[in-house]
């Protein structure tokens, strides 16, 4: 068999698992949104949930997936990046940073369910928050920092060394040169990693599951105030997310049209997902894209 004959058949292997991969995906989305379309509309997305009667939507599950994963951001990515110029820039090769580096792939290869057992352990039971938007934005950096961390040092490394090294030349220091120079020369990328991992985090179940918790009070959207029970900004209260609202539904739902439900929101976190995928993608071109007619 000559070089020309093998190069073929692995070709057409690899063409055919990349096939197989859009038919499983293909498949998938199809089963979830012509379930679930259907059963979405304004009704829907703009009404709380019932526990025992139909006609139930999922309003405050929505706002609470979008709320904890704002909050998990806002907590993940200045640990996340910081960390990631850390390891690409100052910390020196070793035992330490190999360990430090160790660290960081074991935390990112851990499953969500042990992340939401050190959750119940650490910002539940320990704290005495119970079960909280808090907690479950905590819970939810511990399993999303590995990403960002790698992200943001990958992102860090591929900026060309000319660029750093032009900055020192010029006298400028060290901070100076990754603020101005690193930084944004890597952000397309770091924002790309960003909106990939959000989307993870909005669609993540079990680490919410143990922290963030299975109810939500009913909630007053007049009331901004922060620190009222019933404010939907309120941090230290319950927070049924919409994959754990799924897994409720359909382990302990009640309610006469279960599969309507489940199946209206499996579609919406889907589209949810996927936009936040889209978007990662459109935002890292178009950025990239500028870059590069500036230079």
């Amino acid at each position: 068999m000559n070089t020309k004959t093998t190069d073929r058949i692995a070709s057409s292997v690899f063409y055919l698992i990349a096939l197989i991969i859009i038919l499983i995906l293909l498949g998938l989305f199809y089963y979830i949104l012509v379930n679930g379309l259907k059963n979405i509309s304004l009704h829907f997305l703009t009404s709380p949930s019932s526990n025992v009667m139909a006609g139930g939507g999922i309003r405050d599950q929505l706002f609470n997936s979008f709320y904890v994963l704002i909050i998990t951001m806002l907590i993940a990515i200045p640990l996340g990046v910081g960390g990631g110029i850390y390891m690409a820039e100052y910390a020196k090769p070793g035992k330490v940073t190999d360990t430090i580096r160790s660290c960081v792939e074991v935390l990112a290869s851990l499953p969500s369910i042990v992340i939401g057992m050190f959750g119940l352990l650490m910002f539940v039971n320990l704290t005495g928050w119970g079960y909280t938007i808090l907690g479950g934005a905590l819970a939810l950096t511990v399993f999303n920092l590995p990403v960002i961390v790698r992200v943001s040092e990958d992102a860090i490394r591929s900026v060309p060394r000319e660029l750093k090294e032009a900055s020192l030349a010029l006298g400028i220091t060290h901070w100076h040169t990754i603020k101005t120079v690193i930084l944004p020369s890597a952000f397309p990328t770091i924002l790309t990693g960003i909106i990939l991992a959000a989307g993870r985090v909005f669609g993540e179940a079990a680490a919410l599951l143990f922290t963030a918790g299975l109810s939500t009070p009913r909630l007053d959207y007049a009331n901004w105030n922060p620190f009222s029970e019933t404010s939907p900004l309120n941090i230290f209260r319950p927070a049924e997310t919409l994959a754990v609202h799924i897994y409720s539904v359909n382990t302990q739902g009640l309610i006469p049209d279960v599969e309507a439900v489940s199946s209206g929101a499996a579609a919406v976190l889907v589209i949810s997902v996927l936009i936040f995928n889209l978007l990662a993608r459109w935002i890292g071109s178009m950025i990239h894209k500028k870059i590069t007619a500036t230079k």
